[in-house]
Formats: C-alpha cells, sequence, structure tokens
C-alpha cells in the first residue's frame, strides 16, 4: 500500500510540474463532440445532436442509429476514445440511467466521466473533476433538463487551484494503470 501511494504523490509531483494544459483545454468546450448513445437513450441522443448542430457546434455520432437492442459499452467506450485520443474535446453518451456509460466510460484511460442529472452536478463535474465526458439517463431526465445540463456542462471551464491538483491525483492513477498493464 506504501509502494501505491509513493507511487502516486511521484506521479503527481510530476504532473504538476508538467507545462499547464492550453487555456482551451480548461475552458468551455471548443471542439468536435463525440456523441453516442444506447437503444434506451436513442431518442434523446438523437434530439442533442440536432439542438448541438443547431447551436453551430461539430458532432462525432458514434451511434447507435436506431432503437433495437444494443449493449451501451460498446457506444460509450467508442465516445471515450475519441476524446483520450484527442480526436474530440468531449463526449456525451445515454443510455437508460447513464451509470453503465459512466463505468464503461472511465476504463478508457484518460476519460473522466460524470453521469450528470442536473445543472448543479454539470456545473460541478466540469469546475471541480475536469469531466471531459457526461453521461445522461434518458430514462431518468426529460429532454429540456437533458439539453440545459449539456449547455451547461459545455460553458462550464475546468477550475484551477485545489481542483486542477486533485485531477493530476487521479490523472496519475491513469498513468499507473497503464504503467502495470504495460
Amino acid at each position: 500500500m506504501r509502494a501505491l501511494v509513493a507511487r502516486v504523490v511521484d506521479a503527481v509531483s510530476t504532473a504538476e510540474a508538467a507545462v499547464p494544459a492550453p487555456a482551451e483545454a480548461r475552458g468551455a468546450v471548443p471542439g468536435a463532440i463525440a456523441v453516442g448513445a444506447d437503444h434506451g437513450g436513442y431518442r434523446l441522443k438523437e434530439r442533442l445532436v440536432f439542438r448541438l448542430r443547431e447551436a453551430g457546434r461539430t458532432v462525432v455520432d458514434c451511434g447507435t442509429d436506431s432503437g433495437e437492442a444494443v449493449d451501451y459499452p460498446d457506444f460509450a467506450v467508442a465516445v471515450a476514445r475519441k476524446v483520450a485520443g484527442g480526436e474530440c474535446a468531449a463526449g456525451i453518451i445515454v443510455d437508460g440511467a447513464g451509470i453503465g456509460s459512466a463505468m464503461a466510460a472511465n476504463k478508457v484511460p484518460g476519460v473522466r466521466a460524470a453521469l450528470c442529472y442536473d445543472v448543479s452536478s454539470a456545473r460541478n463535474s466540469r469546475e471541480h473533476n475536469h469531466a471531459n465526458v457526461l453521461t445522461l439517463g434518458a430514462g431518468l431526465i426529460g429532454e429540456t433538463l437533458a439539453w440545459e445540463i449539456v449547455a451547461v456542462w459545455l460553458e462550464t471551464p475546468w477550475g484551477e487551484g485545489r481542483h486542477a491538483r486533485r485531477v493530476a491525483k487521479i490523472d496519475a492513477l491513469d498513468r499507473m494503470r497503464l504503467e502495470e498493464t504495460a
């Protein structure tokens, strides 16, 4: 356990000494947005994609393309990989409850997926946790609330100071996991 803690502390120290992220990475989401859903989130995803494009956003639609039963991890990982790989600045995943997609997306190193169910959780996930993937539960929230959550989430910049320090510790855990599997 001590060795694990020491590795986290070392990794965080290295992360803090690194060059800070560009201002656009710390601010509101300016680039392409990867969006995906399973069958339970398909209809809401389609509405959100329409609204995002209407608002002038570039959207990369990772599917699904119908209401036929599919497995949410496939679409959650597709979105997460677009974000982790830098192809998209952020991701949005919709399933029935949002929980499973958050779990699956968070398995992709570099992703900090947050299930948000109101405007406060959306704002907090960005400012405090630097979330780069948003998950929503289509069976739990309606279209109007979903759009409010998405809009606030995309507009909220990442917090600096203590928030950035804490996120560096989360990122260090990803690096440790990658080292362990190498």
